[in-house]
């Protein structure tokens, strides 16, 4: 049975007849100069140093903000706020989890930046030699990459028609379409400095938004935030629980060992994305790489602030029972408060309106952009560029721009095909193959000489294997209300993310197979004290 997803419930116009010709228009006009700015950031440059990492020559400054904007996902916009607006404490958790995730980014940052790499299969090659660390590791990417594309590009589609005033399921899929498309031909020429430049506009861009959108809302409230906050869970669904753990279905009589999970999944995913990891390599060295995490730690920690407090805001102003009847996750709360914090009639309804549609399309552009980007850096670094052929460097761009707009493709394509299905399971999924299989190689990798290939190869396939099995026989996928196919029931491990297990197995899998020697490296010691007894 399919299970409709966001606003397929029922027509929804937030905007109104009569104002749709002006926001359509208004945001028409802001994609074709976004565009516009893209192709002109665009590098004519023919070494893919420039192009993959802008020849590491980012200011702390710059890059923090950047580093920030890579946090500012049409996700975390709409996900996050909808589940504080619905489900209160239990939304706040998840938003408290991505801030503390930039400091294991922080403790990490050195450690990266001194590798001289920028992509994981360098990483997993510092203290292991050969193509297999490099094919883990791309593996690995495709496995983090692809679930993210499919929600991102949905998620964009979806609100993008919201926006619009055409929430039926048709028009959602027509609008991710075209969505996708746009961002395809952004992604097909953007590379590092350019995005940069793009992810510095849209945080302030996206503050200042979020930043007057509560302010009105405070202002129908006489300004008072406790005022705001006591109608906000009076208007909840369950004013009881409102401000407690268990509210949020996913984590409803599975206790705090299921918190725990979700937290470690969350706060070690987010903080291994391999997009992440390519921004603190392009930095100039170890030092600015901390200092431009820590410029991004302090501005991600601003918009979680005021997202938490959007979320509180819609909840109080539209209320959750209206929230929840559009969309079973809340993603449309942003969008319903800049509807109802202002007149009906009023043009200045109209203007935010536009400008929340701005800030989600910018959003859209450039989270698919970042993680295309760096998954195609990988694959063409880590993987083609080493199959046996010797590529120029005019042939490794051409195949970076190849294999960016074919995984755009294909995430659009998947993202149509899964379109009436609840598959938001596949961004903790996604995080939750970062924090298994990137996280303890990492930390091995960086702090334990003895680590080895095949203690590589246990962690990263190991991970991998129990993340997958894991997931496909939690509650997400089966037998609950919210899972995949709640009709069927095969859901014998009871937590909604695979971390308490996996992360643990995957550094005691690169433990034991660094412990036990290879034949090939026992071969190699023989030889070398046979010669020594020769010589």
């Amino acid at each position: 049975m399919t299970t409709p997803l966001l606003l397929s419930s029922g027509l929804l116009d937030p905007v109104g007849s009569a104002a749709r010709v002006s926001v359509i228009c208004a945001f028409l006009v802001f994609i074709g100069l976004c565009l516009l700015w893209v192709f002109t950031l665009a590098s004519h440059d023919d070494r893919p140093e420039n192009l993959h990492v802008a020849d590491r020559s980012l200011s702390p400054v710059l890059n923090g903000f950047a580093l920030a904007g890579e946090f500012i996902t049409v996700v975390a916009l709409f996900a996050i706020s909808g589940a504080i607006a619905l489900f209160g404490y239990d939304g706040f958790a998840s938003a408290v989890d991505s801030v503390l995730a930039l400091g294991v980014l922080l403790l990490l940052a050195r450690k990266i930046r001194a590798g001289e790499h920028y992509t994981l299969g360098g990483l997993f090659s510092l203290r292991a030699s050969g193509q297999g660390p490099r094919t883990a590791a791309a593996v690995v990417t495709l496995f983090i990459t692809i679930p993210l594309l499919i929600v991102q590009l949905r998620a964009a589609g979806i609100s993008a028609a919201l926006l619009i005033g055409m929430s039926s399921t048709a028009a959602q899929v027509l609008c991710t379409v075209l969505m996708g498309c746009l961002v395809a031909c952004f992604a097909g020429v953007a590379d590092l400095r350019g995005a940069t430049f793009v992810q510095v506009v849209k945080v302030p861009v996206t503050l200042v938004t979020l930043a007057v959108v509560t302010l009105l809302a405070l202002r129908r409230f006489s300004w008072s935030p406790g005022a705001l906050l006591s109608a906000a869970v009076d208007r909840s669904t369950d004013p009881d629980a409102y401000l407690s753990r268990g509210l949020w279905a996913h984590t409803a009589g599975l206790g705090p060992v299921n918190t725990i999970s979700d937290h470690i999944v969350v706060i070690l995913g987010t903080a291994m994305m391999p997009h992440l990891i390519l921004r603190i390599a392009a930095a100039r060295n170890g030092r600015d790489a901390r200092r431009s995490t820590s410029i991004a730690a302090g501005l991600t920690g601003a918009f979680y602030v005021l997202l938490t407090a959007i979320g509180f805001a819609a909840a109080a102003v539209v209320g959750s029972e209206v929230i929840g009847g559009v969309d079973a996750n809340g993603q449309g709360a942003p969008i319903l408060l800049a509807s109802g914090v202002l007149g009906q009639a009023s043009t200045a309804r109209v203007v935010l309106i536009t400008v929340v549609a701005c800030v989600a399309f910018l959003a859209a552009l450039t989270a698919v952009t970042s993680v295309t980007f760096a998954a195609a850096v990988s694959l063409t670094r880590d993987v083609i560029a080493r199959n046996g052929r010797i590529l120029t460097d005019q042939g490794r761009i051409r195949a970076l721009r190849s294999v960016v707009v074919a995984l755009c493709m294909g995430g659009l394509a998947l993202s149509v095909a899964v379109h009436r299905y609840p598959v938001e399971f596949l961004v903790t999924f996604s995080l939750g193959v970062a924090a298994t299989c990137v996280f303890p190689a990492l930390v091995y990798s960086f702090y334990w000489p003895g680590f080895n290939r095949r203690g590589l190869s246990w962690s990263v396939y190991g991970g991998l294997f129990l993340c997958t099995v894991l997931t496909v026989c939690s509650p997400v996928v089966s037998g609950t209300a919210y899972a995949l196919w709640p009709e069927a029931a095969f859901d014998w491990y009871p937590f909604h993310t695979p971390g308490l297990f996996s992360v643990p197995a995957a550094f005691l899998l690169g433990w034991l197979g660094s412990r036990r020697p290879s034949p090939r490296a026992e071969g190699d010691r023989r030889q070398a004290g046979y010669d020594r007894v020769q010589g």
